[in-house]
């Protein structure tokens, strides 16, 4: 489905959300009603209540950030300054206070934990900017890997997203608002994506970073082969081999990094991995596993820029070297 015009999900989308966690609210009794009722026939422990208390958390939490985003663009001057720093920092902390909040419940909702191997970025790259390259699997990494980096790491990030991410009101808004890039991929008009990264990645300062996640999508069987096969018809045919090799990960598409790191070549690098919900694949996968009751472990390597190769087929290599290690560590750490 396209998505509307930005007026559109301003005018009706963003009202729709907080008027229907207006009316969730004032009748969630009705509603826990009911899920008590229904637990009973859905496999689980308490699965129906506890999926409609995170699903009216969500809706509330929305429209929280809508009504507080819409109350610092009046205080920007209705919107005058709010690309000023001042205003950028505001953003940014609330990003971060809601993203803590969110998680919070998530957490004591689906039993959702989150740990964290090795070591963390800034102990290994304080105060230097970064481009930061991460796997792509599972319902809501985005979401935790961008909490990480905010409330840990006190990192203000700079995102490639997909632009169906703005269906989300809340999502949309904010970071419209903040140096972040939604993209669709195959119907790129203007600049190109690559141009688009290197121009997000330009003027990265020490508490900086941009998140790019290589791999284009989310990582499943079937994409997997068909990245493979799309190599094979570009004439990439080493690249292929290799990506055959990785059963964990989808080909990395060097494209976006190339760009960052040509527009920000004082930065490090810091590839992310994670495990523990790459196999919630379908809503039936995420159905039958939730509530989820998990462990997700998550993996830094931080790479300073001395380090990072210059010439492009050897830093495309690269790319290929540390996805491939990635796909030994989710081996090795799946559960």
């Amino acid at each position: 489905m396209p998505l509307p015009p930005r007026w559109v999900r301003r005018i009706v989308l963003g009202p729709l959300v907080v008027a229907l966690a207006l009316f969730m609210v004032t009748t969630i009794p009705l509603w826990l009603l009911l899920g008590a009722v229904a637990s009973p026939l859905v496999p689980g422990r308490l699965r129906l209540l506890r999926l409609l208390w995170i699903g009216v958390v969500y809706l509330v939490w929305d429209a929280a950030a809508l009504v507080t985003l819409f109350a610092l663009w009046l205080a920007s001057g209705f919107g005058w300054k709010v690309r000023s720093p001042v205003f950028q920092r505001a953003h940014y902390v609330l990003t971060g206070r809601f993203l803590r909040a969110l998680f919070w419940q998530g957490q004591w909702a689906l039993r959702l934990r989150i740990d964290v191997a090795g070591t963390d970025p800034d102990t290994a790259a304080p105060g230097r900017p970064e481009v930061v390259l991460c796997r792509h699997a599972g319902p809501g990494d985005s979401f935790i890997l961008i909490q990480a980096l905010v409330n840990w790491y006190a990192r203000e990030p700079r995102i490639v997203l997909k632009d169906t991410l703005q269906w989300d009101p809340a999502i949309d808004v904010m970071l419209n608002r903040l140096p972040n890039r939604f993209i669709a991929p195959g119907h790129a008009t203007g600049d190109s994506i690559e141009a688009q990264i290197g121009h997000l990645a330009t003027g990265l300062d020490d508490n900086d970073v941009l998140v790019i996640f290589p791999e284009g999508g989310n990582f499943t069987p079937r994409r997997r082969i068909r990245a493979i096969e799309r190599l094979r018809a570009d004439g990439h045919e080493e690249m292929a081999v290799r990506a055959e090799r990785m059963r964990n990960v989808l080909a990395p598409k060097p494209g976006g990094m190339l760009a960052a790191l040509d527009a920000a070549p004082d930065a490090g690098v810091i590839f992310v991995a994670h495990t523990g919900l790459d196999r919630l694949l379908t809503v039936a996968d995420i159905w039958r596993e939730l509530p989820m009751d998990k462990r997700l472990v998550m993996r830094f390597w931080s790479v300073p820029p001395e380090d990072v190769p210059k010439d492009r087929e050897e830093r495309i290599a690269w790319l290929y070297d540390w996805w491939a290690r990635i796909d030994r560590w989710i081996e090795t750490y799946r559960v």
